[in-house]
């Protein structure tokens, strides 16, 4: 008994606040649940999308729901297909595919209709003020709003002119519906909130057919209602909106759909805003909307990562209530864990330092073989080209080395990654001092892990054949911004002013043979380097990788 107390405890404990809501309802009878995931499809979306997704579809799964994918298509002027289709693309990345795809351009009818009813009740006119008018006349959180002079309309003259708006009869801004609340409310929203605004462009999807389009405030939770939706899961900044998505509904008497709000998600060094995104991108700070160093999930694919770790980032960041920042080395933990497992290895030389093993036959090529991944023995080995002149990495070498420096130096020894024990011998400097190649012997008996005389060194060193490696462009990430608020500025500057110049470094790195085969996306280990993965721009005549990640783990060492 007391053991099914305890795990009854511990389930409790995990729960997050959204799961904890939905097994209450489920407690009290209620036993559909089906949530939706609605973009509007203006921009590409982001790491902070991604947690919605995983969110949204997770709950969906876990309680036997369905999750609909719904764009919020209501502003013709800033939505594009192209976005339509890389928000299909992205969700199906990760992993998660929808029950139904919905748009709220679907609803208008109805939402047309809805509005009319609304006028009818009393609850809604057409307002001729201009946009600023109505902005100065709406008041402050201490001082009621002005009510607009067109308040009072009959019911006949707010219908008539209702639908003259939609029938195209009067320009872009000169006339609004407006909900008929309380110019008084402490609640800003509520005093007499926007519901249709004229915008003659032609739509996506409805073409040219409208010319008034609902806002966000009204058009949001009708949509949910149609659909049925029981659990309208937003972002914490839309608490206060949902007092008015509750009206509208009630207003209407329609299916009850209601709002729950969690902590969206903020990173270090990264802006999460599609404005400014669209900025970045426009105005050629970075190479598009894939760029790497975007926050975007296009850019975390093209980075190399992969949909787990996104969703274990997720998962890891959790469900909260309250707004908090997020180390950007905590995505960063997450693919690495994830690349540790899944990731073949490979040998690549980013910084060359050409080794001449001098007792070694010329003209000779042997191959060794070499495990792809540690941690996966199901992906077998492969062979690796070995001959007498190589590249390794030039801090691997120290003329002058300190205590404990177990890579190669003068008189010393090392052992190259599954292939022979080598000594240097000598140092070859040019004109200015500069170490140009290091002339070493090698140890015939050392090729199998052993030495001719049972000797052991500490030292391991990856390597590359020179006659067979391939060179490659390496673009060697960083984060985008010089601060982890890149809206921390002096007086006078901007955040563009906090971009940082060496966000990207390209460097001419050789790689192993094998990697000519890595398919673009894919991620690699670069053995004792970092994780890499070839980019988009990547051709058979010019191979392009990008850095994933470092090895370097500082996010864990951190928060030991």
């Amino acid at each position: 008994m007391a053991s099914e107390i305890n795990e009854t405890e511990t389930r409790e404990k995990s729960l997050n606040f959204l799961e904890e809501i939905i097994e209450e309802s489920i407690a009290k009878g209620e036993k559909r649940v089906q949530t939706r995931f609605p973009p509007e499809p203006n921009g590409y979306l982001h790491i902070g999308h991604a947690k919605s997704i995983c969110i949204n579809f997770g709950l969906a799964k876990k309680y036997g729901g369905r999750c609909n994918l719904r764009f919020d298509d209501t502003n013709p002027v800033k939505e594009d297909v192209e976005y339509v289709d890389s928000i299909k693309r992205d969700i199906q990345w990760l992993g998660f595919q929808w029950a139904e795809e919905h748009y709220a351009s679907d609803y208008f009818d109805q939402l047309y209709e809805w509005a009319l009813e609304l006028i009818r009740k009393g609850l809604a006119y057409v307002d001729d003020q201009t946009q600023e008018q109505i902005r100065e006349n709406r008041g402050t959180v201490s001082v009621p709003g002005t009510p607009s002079p067109w308040r009072d309309r009959s019911v006949e003259e707010n219908l008539d002119l209702f639908v003259r708006m939609k029938n195209g009869e009067f320009p872009d801004g000169s006339k609004v519906l407006r909900a008929k609340i309380d110019m008084a409310h402490p609640n800003m929203l509520f005093r007499d909130p926007i519901m249709y605004r004229i915008i003659h462009a032609e739509h996506h999807r409805t073409g040219n057919k409208w010319c008034i389009y609902p806002m966000y405030d009204y058009a949001h939770g009708q949509s949910d209602s149609i659909e049925r939706i029981t659990h309208s899961i937003c972002t914490l900044e839309f608490d206060v909106h949902r007092p008015l998505y509750d009206w509208f509904i009630q207003a209407l008497g329609i299916y009850p759909s209601h709002q729950y709000e969690f902590a969206r998600l903020n990173l270090t060094y990264t802006l999460m805003s599609k404005r400014r995104l669209l900025k970045l991108v426009q105005e050629g700070a970075v190479m598009g909307w894939d760029d790497p160093r975007m926050p975007t999930i296009c850019a975390l694919r093209r980075k190399g990562y992969t949909p787990a770790s996104v969703r274990n980032f997720a998962e890891m960041v959790g469900v909260a209530k309250r707004d908090n920042v997020i180390d950007l080395g905590k995505l960063e933990y997450c693919v690495r864990e994830d690349l540790n497992k899944v990731a073949e290895r490979r040998m690549a030389v980013l910084n060359p330092l050409k080794v001449v093993i001098t007792n070694y036959p010329e003209g000779r090529t042997e191959l060794f073989t070499a495990i792809n991944n540690p941690e996966d023995e199901a992906a077998g080995t492969r062979q690796v080209p070995f001959s007498r002149e190589l590249y390794i990495e030039r801090d691997d070498f120290m003329e002058n080395p300190p205590k404990k420096f177990f890579r190669l130096q003068p008189g010393g020894e090392v052992r190259l990654r599954y292939a022979y024990l080598i000594k240097c011998e000598e140092v070859v400097k040019d004109a200015e001092g500069n170490i140009t190649e290091l002339r070493c012997t090698y140890d015939p008996m050392s090729g199998n892990g052993s030495s001719s005389d049972g000797r052991r060194v500490k030292g391991v060193i990856h390597w590359v054949s020179a006659q067979d490696a391939v060179e490659a462009e390496i673009r060697l990430f960083n984060p985008l911004f010089t601060k982890e608020n890149p809206d921390d500025v002096e007086e006078g500057q901007t955040w563009e002013d906090n971009l940082n110049p060496e966000s990207m470094v390209k460097i001419t790195g050789y790689l192993e043979p094998s990697l000519r085969e890595t398919p673009v996306g894919q991620a690699v280990q670069f053995e004792r380097v970092g994780y890499f993965c070839p980019d988009t721009d990547s051709t058979p005549e010019h191979l392009v990788f990008n850095r994933t990640v470092t090895l370097k783990d500082s996010w864990a060492k951190i928060n030991k």
